[in-house]
């Protein structure tokens, strides 16, 4: 007599992330310590790669819905990678360069990962000796990373120019233009999103919209880039927390149709039900902060096992 197999449980892409996380931080903390950080570190930026071709809906929600999932030196990195690998693979990047992208976004921030927390909780202005901290950062983390075993040119690169601009407005070395490396842009412009959109101790985050126009009218981003990366994000990405029309509230979906899981209706009741947003009696007529939203839910509630905690 034959036993049928148990059926395969469904990748959780919200768990991976959060295993990312919390073994990237493990890793980061402890690099010098390390023999194998290549391989230790190519392994993370794989399983981060492959959550978000899995799910590309799930892995930008998280950036928004997520925040509490980590410290944020190294949350933020993780974030950063999502981004830059949904908008590289939405511009049909080979995959080895999107694991390129992945591992550099994960590791830019080493050479100062102890300052971050202070630094991003602080309402007031850096000092001079802080400021040359941040300036210095991209070519200490190379630095760090060369000592931990890492080779790979283009991921280095990477690391050294994700804060260069290409108005001469960046750092460390301030490069021309025609110098600085493609897949650092696409880097530097996620940092710079992601920045925007997270909420700090003194702050409210930045709403997804708002976040948008900030990097439009930014004269350090390359305009071309700029504008991949607005097709590929959306106005509202998923996790946005949106007020429609009739008076729902609810949160956006997914990029490519603009769906939203409503959870209250204009009086204020609980609702579970899917709305069209291109329909004029449900469409967007603004992002919510959480406190305007008021809404409380589990990731699992909108997308499912690809959201399980």
């Amino acid at each position: 007599m034959t036993t049928a197999n148990p059926p395969i449980a469904p990748v959780s892409v919200l768990r991976t992330l959060n295993l990312v996380t919390a073994q990237l931080d493990r890793v980061l903390s402890g690099l010098s310590a390390y023999s194998d950080a290549d391989r230790a570190l190519r392994q993370l930026a794989h399983e981060l790669t492959a959550a978000c071709a899995l799910s590309a809906d799930v892995v930008v929600a998280s950036v928004l819905l997520n925040q509490i999932a980590g410290r944020y030196a190294v949350r933020h990195c993780v974030d950063t990678a999502v981004i830059a690998c949904v908008v590289a693979q939405g511009m049909g990047r080979p995959p080895e360069e999107v694991l390129t992208i992945a591992a550099a976004s994960l590791t830019m921030n080493v050479g100062m990962m102890r300052q971050i927390e202070t630094f991003q909780n602080r309402p007031s202005a850096l000092t001079p000796d802080e400021r040359e901290i941040v300036r210095r950062h991209p070519s200490q983390s190379v630095a760090l990373l060369r000592e931990a075993g890492v080779t790979d040119e283009d991921w280095l690169v990477c690391v050294m120019h994700h804060h260069e601009n290409d108005d001469g407005s960046g750092y460390p070395a301030v490069r021309p233009e025609n110098a600085i490396s493609a897949n650092a842009r696409l880097i530097g412009l996620a940092d710079r999103y992601c920045a925007c959109v997270s909420a700090r101790n003194y702050r409210r985050s930045m709403l997804p919209p708002v976040t948008l126009d900030v990097l439009r009218r930014d004269a350090g981003n390359d305009p071309e880039l700029t504008r991949h990366f607005l097709e590929r994000m959306g106005r509202y990405p998923p996790g946005t927390l949106v007020k429609l029309a009739n008076g729902d509230t609810g949160v956006v979906t997914g990029r490519d149709a603009l769906f939203v899981h409503a959870l209250r209706d204009a009086e204020g009741a609980p609702l579970s039900i899917v709305r069209n947003a291109e329909g004029r009696m449900h469409e967007i007529c603004a992002a919510l902060h959480e406190d305007e939203a008021r809404l409380r839910f589990s990731m699992k509630t909108v997308w499912g096992q690809l959201a399980t905690l």
